[in-house]
């Protein structure tokens, strides 16, 4: 059977956040940052902010979510709510419904599928995808300066991963 869009953002991000537990790189992989493969996250059962984004992203390209429409985006989180000056590092994925579109935020801190307008607690630093990188909305380069994106796709890429 078929399932839209919206159902299977849901579907993937309810499952990976529901069965994977939050730790970081440090504790799992005994490295400051590492950014692991759907499998090595599910072997572990535990993964951090990059580890759960990695792991919707590739999920969604799984089941044929186009690349255009996904994007990993590095946030500023605001810690404790949109007014909070306490920010730290964090990683979610962006649905573009259509490429003027406003994103669908997918992220492990507030479950909830939101719309980027409606989580203020996030401030985009930079994003990208397996072809580019944005600053804001403009395309800068190509992923391929990425080098840890780029090590993480050839480990998907050997585990069976397309994207």
């Amino acid at each position: 059977f078929h399932l839209g869009n919206g159902a299977r953002l849901e579907r993937i991000n309810d499952f990976i956040n529901r069965h994977i537990a939050f730790e970081n790189d440090i504790d799992i992989w005994r490295q400051s940052d590492y950014w692991a493969t759907p499998l090595e996250m599910f072997s572990k059962g535990a993964g951090d902010c990059e580890d759960y984004s990695i792991a919707k992203y590739l999920s969604l390209r799984a089941l044929n979510i186009p690349a255009d429409k996904l994007r990993l985006v590095y946030v500023k989180a605001r810690i404790g709510g949109a007014q909070s000056n306490v920010t730290q590092a964090h990683m979610v994925v962006a649905y573009y419904p259509a490429p003027d579109a406003e994103p669908l935020i997918l992220d492990n801190l507030l479950t909830t599928i939101l719309p980027a307008s409606e989580r203020p607690d996030l401030i985009p630093v930079f994003s990208f995808n397996a072809s580019s990188v944005w600053i804001g909305n403009t395309v800068r380069s190509g992923a391929e300066r990425l080098t840890r994106w780029q090590d993480l796709l050839t480990r998907a890429r050997n585990e069976g991963f397309r994207y």
